[in-house]
């Protein structure tokens, strides 16, 4: 088995055609289809299901998918980190963030980060927290920076919280309580409260916190967007709990008004996780180094 045919599996997992994948590996179809031949071979096991003109992944090759994913990824980062041991002149630096974490908290690291090595291309992902952790399982990316409230398999991954994000109480200015200097939990409770949606881990925290005070937001509206709960705030849609980091520039405009919450404090850990086994790049390294707020 050579890295050759991992590659031409993964590429036709993709794209399920010989003809595109021959393309895109800039190859003849035959060469494709030997490549594939033999590795089922090796593994004594079908890989594809050839239905009609149609082509499938069989449950042994999509069992099979993620191992490819992980030699081909770890092996190119083998490469990388060669690349970058003389210098930081040039090479990728490749992590995943949460959406808050990639909106609002790197953006200032990242400048500098740009600054100090502009040679190094930055590859950074927002998306899901399951999508990110699926990603670092495979070693498609080498670091994530997410929340302390999403549960990670900490025999395999390695958390270190940088950073504190306290949450905050924000409302329209013209709200009943924005000339309040403190208020109670208990005066929320018949407000409208913008929420993330069920699944979020944001949301998880603050119920978790809720339900210590057994407090239930009878008229709650759920948003999947922080900006979009931070604009229906402002137009008086709701009040919300978000990162005071997030509202900083509306507080500061007068766009919102935040008062503290007399029962509790609203503060989550920002981590980064990576596996506990693994030589990170010297990017990505210099990267860390730079997580001080």
């Amino acid at each position: 088995m050579n890295i050759s045919k991992l590659q031409t599996f993964l590429t036709l997992t993709e794209c399920l055609n010989f003809t595109e994948a021959a393309d895109l590996l800039y190859c003849s179809q035959p060469a494709v289809s030997m490549q594939i031949q033999s590795l089922e071979q090796e593994l004594g096991t079908a890989l594809f299901d050839r239905i009609g003109k149609k082509l499938y992944l069989t449950e042994q090759g999509k069992l099979f998918k993620p191992y490819a994913e992980q030699v081909i990824n770890l092996l190119g980062s083998a490469i990388e980190h060669i690349q970058q041991s003389k210098d930081l002149s040039h090479g990728t630096l490749s992590f995943g963030a949460s959406s808050f974490v990639g909106i609002y908290l790197l953006p200032r690291i990242l400048g500098e980060f740009n600054r100090q090595f502009p040679g190094i291309k930055i590859n950074m992902q927002i998306t899901s927290s399951m999508h990110l952790l699926n990603m670092l399982e495979s070693n498609k990316i080498e670091l994530l920076i997410i929340s302390d409230q999403i549960p990670i398999d900490e025999a395999r991954f390695q958390a270190t919280t940088f950073y504190q994000d306290e949450l905050v109480l924000v409302m329209n200015p013209g709200h009943r309580l924005a000339r309040e200097q403190t208020c109670s939990l208990y005066d929320l409770r018949d407000e409208m409260m913008l929420l993330k949606p069920k699944k979020s881990a944001t949301r998880s925290y603050l119920e978790s916190i809720f339900s210590k005070y057994d407090i239930t937001f009878v008229n709650h509206m759920e948003i999947s967007n922080l900006e979009a709960i931070k604009q229906g705030v402002i137009h008086g849609l709701g009040i919300s709990i978000v990162s005071k980091y997030a509202v900083a520039q509306e507080i500061e405009h007068g766009l919102l008004t935040s008062i503290p919450i007399r029962e509790t404090v609203f503060q989550r850990g920002i981590n980064y996780v990576h596996y506990k086994s693994k030589h990170l790049s010297p990017a990505t390294r210099q990267f860390i180094s730079m997580l001080d707020f």
